[in-house]
This record gives C-alpha cells, sequence and structure tokens, in this order.
C-alpha cells in the first residue's frame, strides 16, 4: 500500500516525475505541473491498486487551489513518486472527485 503521507512529502520535495503517459494527459487536460502538484500534496487516496501488471499502484483525489478537482494515479520507483496519469475526474465515470459514476 502506498502511503498518502509519502506521496505528501514527495511532491512537497520535489521527488516526482510524470510518465510520458500522465505529461501528454496533462496536457490534453490543460493542466498545469503547478496544479498538479497542488492536488498531490491536498489529495486523499480513493482507490489502492496491489498489482495492475506493472506493481502496485493507487488513485489520488486532490484539488488545485482554486479548487479544481484532480485524479492523478501514483506509483513507487525507488524512494521517488511516479505519476502514471492524469486526468479530471468527470461524469459518466465519476460522479463527483470521489464517487464512480
Amino acid at each position: 500500500m502506498i502511503p498518502e503521507a509519502w506521496i505528501k512529502s514527495c511532491a512537497a520535495s520535489n521527488r516526482y516525475r510524470y510518465s510520458r503517459h500522465a505529461d501528454r494527459e496533462r496536457q490534453n487536460d490543460g493542466l498545469t505541473l503547478a496544479e498538479i502538484e497542488q492536488a498531490l500534496v491536498s489529495g486523499r487516496i480513493i482507490e489502492q491498486y496491489p498489482d495492475t501488471g506493472r506493481g502496485e499502484s493507487c488513485l489520488l483525489a486532490g484539488f488545485t487551489d482554486a479548487g479544481k478537482p484532480i485524479h492523478a494515479v501514483c506509483a513507487a520507483m525507488d524512494d521517488w513518486l511516479v505519476i502514471v496519469t492524469v486526468y479530471l475526474p468527470t461524469p459518466p465515470k465519476f460522479k463527483n472527485p470521489y464517487e464512480r459514476g
């Protein structure tokens, strides 16, 4: 299980990386690097994935300082947080940032 406090610590100390997919999705949704960092620091884990074929990961729901909801799928690689993908949680897939549709 990836601890929420560890994700926040990595985000606060710039110990994180984006996968190519995450960076592409971030740009597609018009999200800035600062907004993603804000979501990581403020977020809470809403789903844990023990093994998706590439190891353990989790889904974090967080908010920007302006209140925009962001989802980030996070994994660990050594001592670094890896952001696997990021997106805006929208219907019909999500009722709200914390509930699937």
